[in-house]
């Protein structure tokens, strides 16, 4: 496993390490996705599709669950 620090600016911004950027095939520009799993973050390269997905999908996630009855089905899910 590969552990590289970097220090946070006043910004909130951080440089990503060359060799994180090296091993994840980071290039300016490119989009990267962060995702909080128990404290911790895990850094993605984030291809295009991925993004145009999720985006796709929020307003679909927005009204799934809205019906008693899907409520009194899987609500203890």
């Amino acid at each position: 496993m590969l552990t590289k620090v970097s220090r946070l600016t006043s910004k909130g911004q951080a440089t990503i390490p060359i060799a994180i950027r090296k091993q994840l095939h980071l290039q300016s520009g490119d989009r990267i996705a962060f995702k909080v799993l128990d404290g911790r973050v895990e850094i993605a390269r984030a291809e295009p599709i991925d993004i145009e997905f999720m985006q796709s999908q929020e307003s679909n996630l927005a009204t799934e669950w809205l019906a008693d009855e899907d409520e009194a089905a899987y609500g203890d899910l």
